[in-house]
């Protein structure tokens, strides 16, 4: 399969925009996206059934949406009708008051009632023409739905099963920008009667108008809430109970770097990076075998990947960055910084003071929030993006370093000196021990969880072993 817009493979997919991607899609539209994975493996790992059940859900949601709005609208028009008669009765009943002048002002202010009301009529009989278009749209897809796995491999079910789902989106955001359109509104035929009608009727031969017919538009409630809007709420809304959160060592691995380790990132395929304290950058395979020292020049400080192919490394000396490709092993770009850069999350997009005894070195973003720890002042810190602390954690900690955020926005962090693993939970106000040296981790540095799964390595400060992780709640 290949990229429409580039001719090229698509061979990546992008979870923030659930959309199959090539490497030219993720360098210009994704490049700050998190989370790129193969599509091989999202296909791989993907249950097509479930999906196909999740966007049958999805468009019967957006069909009772449609019905409710074909219901509203035609029980509206009734309701209209009997008030537009309502309004007609009124006006005969004033005319019998103010006897001959009043045929005048009665045959006037009916015209003018048929014409308003034949307008919002018009309109709401379009809205429905439009809202029925939009129905069969979607009894179209659901039909295709239905055929779109039959005889097919997985891929193309995936792909086909994609399709409609981008489709449903589509309707999602026609439904959503309803909110604001008029045409939803109830549509209600009045007559606004002059004040002192009996002043008035004394008046009658100079009486030049009865009153005035108004369009009552009242808001209808849209329950527009489907698995698309809340996949995107689901980590915001969720929240683990951390007593309940355990940390299991898989396997201990000796990779005997001998040297102090400053980081250490899982990449998308596996493998592992770990960047000793004297500036070289190990590329390890997934169990943790050196595979080989990558040819990057300076004295590396900090590593994250930037695509499937591409990572990015800072320089504290050179105060620069270093992007670095792995497949040709290639520096392809050096940006040049204006103050030392200890880590790279993405692009700048503000500075913020915050509170730290001792160097930013291990620091995670995160929700609009920026957690990091700060290994002489023995605390971790949380602020949010104009640098307020939000809460900050310094309980029994001794030499706080590296971090990462889990599934559910809880921080696990790496207390060096106690030879613990300690879970901080997403308000700072509860916290737990996963590890501790009885369970054979010593002076553990560096963690970093595998994408999209809740495992992956943990590293120590002397660069001797990998120990292989797994977090469940249960």
């Amino acid at each position: 399969m290949e990229c429409d817009k580039h001719n090229q493979p698509l061979h990546l997919y992008c979870p923030s925009h659930l959309m199959p991607s090539c490497d030219v899609c993720i360098s210009t539209s994704h490049s700050k996206c998190t989370g790129i994975t193969s599509l091989a493996s999202v296909v791989e790992k993907t249950k097509i059934e479930k999906s196909k059940v999740t966007v049958e859900k999805d468009i019967n949601h957006f069909l009772s949406i449609l019905d409710q709005l074909v219901t509203s609208k035609s029980k509206n028009i009734k309701t209209g009708e009997n008030h537009c008669i309502g309004v007609k009765k009124s006006i005969n009943e004033i005319r019998k008051e103010i006897n001959k002048h009043l045929d005048h002002l009665e045959e006037k202010l009916c015209q003018e009632t048929d014409i308003i009301w034949n307008q919002e009529r018009s309109k709401a009989t379009d809205f429905i023409s439009e809202i029925e278009g939009k129905r069969e749209n979607l009894k179209e897809m659901k039909e295709h739905l239905q055929t779109v796995t039959t005889n097919t491999s997985k891929l193309q079910s995936f792909l086909g099963v994609h399709k409609i789902e981008q489709q449903v989106h589509q309707c999602q955001r026609y439904i959503e920008d309803l909110e604001d359109d008029e045409r939803t509104k109830e549509v209600d035929i009045k007559m606004k009667r002059n004040g002192e009608m009996e002043n008035i009727l004394s008046k009658l031969v100079s009486l030049e108008s009865l009153g005035e017919v108004i369009v009552d538009k009242t808001e209808i409630n849209l329950n527009r809430e489907t698995s698309l809007r809340r996949k995107a709420q689901v980590k915001s809304q969720e929240q683990s109970n951390i007593n309940n959160m355990t940390m299991n060592i898989e396997t201990k691995i000796k990779i005997n770097i001998g040297k102090y380790i400053r980081d250490m990132i899982c990449l998308i395929d596996g493998r592992v990076i770990v960047v000793e304290w004297d500036g070289k950058v190990n590329l390890l395979s997934s169990d943790g075998k050196l595979q080989k020292q990558l040819p990057i020049p300076g004295d590396a400080y900090s590593v994250t990947q930037i695509n499937e192919d591409t990572i990015a490394i800072t320089y504290l000396s050179e105060k620069a960055i270093k992007i670095f490709n792995m497949d040709n092993e290639t520096v392809t770009k050096v940006i040049k910084l204006g103050k030392a850069c200890f880590d790279l999350e993405g692009n700048t997009l503000k500075s913020i003071q915050v509170q730290s005894e001792s160097y930013l070195i291990y620091l995670s973003y995160c929700d609009k929030r920026v957690i990091y720890s700060d290994s002489e002042g023995k605390a971790v810190y949380c602020v949010d993006e104009s640098g307020k602390q939000i809460w900050d954690y310094k309980h029994e900690l001794t030499r706080p370093e590296g971090l990462c955020i889990d599934t559910y926005g809880n921080t696990i962090v790496m207390d060096s000196n106690s030879h613990r693993i300690i879970v901080i939970s997403k308000d700072g106000q509860d916290s737990k021990v996963l590890i501790s040296k009885e369970d054979g981790l010593e002076y553990p540095k560096c963690i970093c969880f595998k994408h999209n799964e809740s495992s992956g390595f943990i590293c120590d400060y002397n660069g001797t072993y990998l120990a292989k992780f797994n977090l469940s709640f249960g």
